[in-house]
């Protein structure tokens, strides 16, 4: 049962679905070369994940990885999530739902008699107060997620099995919006509501957690694992196996032995987890590899509200920055050619959202030197150029979980040089990056100048869009970028109902973004997991299958019997 997802909607989600992969080439996806049958299930057990990735947050208020997101998905309830074969909707809390004739009112009717792991009732209320919530304090500590709400008036829950969603206008993304958004345990989150709601941004959520998903979280050591445990209360069909810990490594080397050596069962791959070196190795112990088109994007990020250095914001450098980045090299050095050239901040995993007229800069080193020149940044005595009398001398941030980022640094760095220009990278786990980047209490934009990270994007394009706006600061911006037409081409796509209207409304977006360089876009890069063959059932996507598009894999995952 799919829901009923009706008037131009359902158009919206069918033009996505139509050009967005959902999978990719799957190696032995046939067999499992153990002499068993595919699909023969042994119940129980617990899959060992391998990430050198973290779980930066507890809360979903302020969490910002990829894995803490994953994480959500299956300890909170959503009222629905993607089919990850056809990515079309389907149900999860929700059971079904429905829209008013103008599109303005979308109920959805939910799953009955749903308790949270504590033996609370799990209703519709909790999806309403939620909600409700996150608008209420939208310029405050609930920043990252109020724009899932955007344009939405009130939310109610009218009984304990329905709830309704009342927006100012048709909007073309409710079910991507709402696939994003966690239900909360109001008897847990209400009493951090109170004043100004300070205190939900700053709750540490400490394991155990309340969960209404197929899966608690039992216990949690920053930087080190996660355990996760069946929920015995879970409304849904349960999961074949007992549960499943995320253990986070320091370095690639270190998750790669813990394969070899059989401490894992699984290496996720949604984030460009497992480095292209790896590959055959992994075939060499006979683990299944998993790789198609992906979502992770690597950028390369200039501070573009207050840089410490004023020049960053002169157009000329950026393009001149840009036609100085090899990204062939980058590509065939670092990923082994399991990664592609980028422009457009929407990658081509999304479909029709990707704009394909942007192409990258050419790699041109005597443009990128003719560009500065014409600027008028000479060059001193030691061959380094100068801006408003200092040399063009810069850090460049990095976070330490960040696959391939010190061997991209170096070839970025090795080509500035010959522009005349000095990059040193300035290394930081990804809490302390991101808090430098932001700059004091995180709005300010102020105390850095450039930065590397990567980006793994939704199926719906507005998330990414959003990130980009004003509004996001001391949110998910991560370059102070703020441009008012930005924004209005922001706020148009969201109301825009016809689905090749909003098309062309999100290439102008990324064109823009384009132009302007808050990003040079490194690379696109595959999806990449590996697993052993004594595991099956795993759902390949576009964002690996251990992702927070649904809760499938995870409850479908089994040991082979």
């Amino acid at each position: 049962m799919r829901g009923r997802i009706l008037v131009a909607g359902a158009l919206a989600l069918a033009l996505a679905a139509s050009a967005c992969s959902s999978g990719g080439n799957k190696e032995n996806s046939k067999k499992n070369n153990t002499g068993k049958t595919p699909g023969a299930i042994k119940e129980g057990g617990t899959l060992r994940i391998g990430t050198n990735s973290r779980i930066d947050s507890l809360n979903p208020m302020v969490a910002f990885n990829q894995d803490a997101y994953t994480m959500f998905e299956y300890i909170y309830p959503y009222l629905v999530q993607y089919d990850t074969k056809t990515l079309q909707f389907a149900p999860y809390f929700a059971t079904s739902w429905e829209t008013s004739t103008d599109g303005k009112d979308w109920t959805f009717h939910t799953v009955q008699g749903a308790r949270w792991s504590d033996g609370q009732p799990l209703t519709a209320k909790d999806a309403a107060w939620t909600m409700t919530t996150i608008m209420k304090f939208g310029d405050g500590p609930t920043t990252n997620l109020a724009p899932l709400l955007s344009h939405v008036t009130t939310v109610e829950a009218p009984d304990d099995n329905t709830v309704v969603i009342h927006y100012q206008q048709a909007v073309g993304n409710v079910l991507s919006q709402i696939q994003q958004l966690p239900i909360l345990p109001q008897h847990v989150w209400e009493p951090l509501a109170a004043g100004n709601g300070k205190t939900l941004k700053t709750f540490k959520n400490d394991a155990p957690i309340v969960s209404g998903g197929p899966f608690q979280l039992s216990q949690f050591s920053k930087d080190d694992i996660a355990l996760f445990t069946t929920n015995p209360n879970f409304f849904g069909a349960k999961p074949h196996i007992d549960g499943f810990g995320l253990k986070m490594f320091s370095n690639d080397d270190a998750l790669i032995q813990a394969a070899k050596h059989g401490d894992i069962d699984m290496i996720e791959g949604g984030g460009g987890t497992i480095p292209p070196t790896s590959v055959q190795t992994l075939k060499g112990i006979g683990w299944v590899v998993d790789t198609g088109p992906g979502m992770t994007e690597n950028d390369f990020i200039i501070n573009s509200h207050k840089p410490l250095h004023a020049e960053l914001l002169d157009p000329k450098l950026r393009e001149a920055f840009a036609h100085a980045m090899d990204r062939d090299q980058i590509d065939q050095v670092v990923w082994l050619g399991l990664a592609q050239p980028a422009a457009a901040f929407i990658p081509p995993a999304d479909g029709v959202w990707h704009d394909t007229s942007l192409q990258p800069e050419s790699f041109d080193l005597q443009m990128a030197n003719q560009l500065l020149d014409d600027a008028g940044y000479k060059r001193g005595s030691d061959g380094t150029r100068v801006a408003n009398g200092h040399p063009m001398a810069y850090n460049v941030i990095t976070p330490t979980d960040l696959t391939g980022v010190d061997r991209t640094f170096q070839i970025i760095q090795g080509d500035f040089q010959q522009i005349g220009v000095k990059l040193t990278q300035r290394a930081e786990d990804s809490s302390a990056a991101f808090d430098e980047i932001c700059g004091k209490d995180c709005t300010a934009y102020d105390t850095f100048d450039l930065a590397m990270w990567d980006w793994v994007p939704l199926i719906d394009p507005d998330f990414m869009l959003s990130v980009l706006t004003c509004d996001q600061f001391g949110g998910w911006s991560d370059s102070g970028y703020c441009n008012p037409e930005y924004d209005k081409l922001y706020q148009r796509q969201g109301v825009t109902i016809d689905p090749g209207a909003r098309q062309q409304i999100v290439h102008q977006m990324q064109q823009m973004v384009y132009n302007d360089r808050p990003y040079i876009m490194l690379n696109y890069v595959n999806v990449v997991e590996s697993h052993s063959k004594q595991w099956d059932g795993f759902l390949m996507s576009a964002l690996s299958s251990f992702n927070n598009l649904s809760i499938e894999t995870m409850t479908q995952v089994h040991q082979v019997g």
